[in-house]
């Protein structure tokens, strides 16, 4: 087990029981104690994934998480004791792949971040998947259109395969949940909504259809 995580938590106790537990399973772990320094750790090194806590001093998680995703899409799990819905909505909006609300168990932990890599290592050489002028890479986890890369997070790139690889199915919301994250997910499927709506916003074509009160769908350029 080579992976190397970054643990982003102002409370001191809580990123120490993270680091040792974490270290304990294998990984390759480092810590910084703010936003800022989160940021700094970042910049230096290629992490295989980031747990990024909300509420911190200096720079709150949401906008180490915005700063990140301008230029990288690696996995982000929110730590945070904001358990309302609508702090979980707007997390997975700011493109974060997986919400942990304290308090928390440890074997919780290590499953969300088993269940997170393992999605992030699942990929094939030169295997590509397309759909009109869409071009997915399996193996960079990005989409060509018409030569420009676009740059998706994890889960965005998964939604979009999946809707390429079932079209011209209607795939519901539910499916999505279920198929994408991965694990028995009870939460609101306005998640896969807010997920839909930056896939639209970065490839800016108008494939995704929505079929009302049931979920997505792919439709072709006429």
């Amino acid at each position: 087990m080579n992976e190397s995580i970054l643990v982003v938590e102002d409370d001191f106790n809580i990123q120490e029981l993270i680091v040792e537990f974490l270290s304990s399973q294998g990984y390759k772990v480092d810590y910084a104690s703010d936003g800022l320094e989160g940021i700094q750790k970042f910049k230096q090194k290629n992490y295989d994934l980031i747990i990024l806590d909300v509420m911190m001093p200096n720079l709150d998680g949401h906008s180490v998480c915005k700063m990140i995703r301008k230029n990288s899409n690696v996995p982000i799990i929110f730590l945070t004791a904001l358990n309302d819905e609508t702090d979980q909505v707007k997390g997975f909006e700011l493109e974060c792949d997986d919400y942990i609300t304290k308090p928390f168990s440890f074997n919780l932990l290590i499953k969300r971040v088993e269940a997170v890599l393992r999605r992030s290592s699942k990929m094939t050489s030169c295997d590509f998947v397309t759909f009109e002028k869409l071009k997915l890479d399996l193996n960079t986890y990005t989409v060509n259109i018409n030569d420009e890369v676009i740059e998706l997070t994890l889960k965005e790139f998964n939604i979009l395969k999946t809707l390429i690889e079932k079209y011209p199915q209607v795939i519901t919301r539910e499916s999505l949940l279920d198929s994408i994250w991965g694990y028995d997910y009870y939460g609101d499927t306005r998640i896969v909504d807010a997920h839909i709506k930056n896939i639209r916003k970065k490839i800016v074509l108008p494939y995704i259809k929505t079929v009302k009160g049931i979920g997505y769908t792919l439709e072709k350029d006429i």
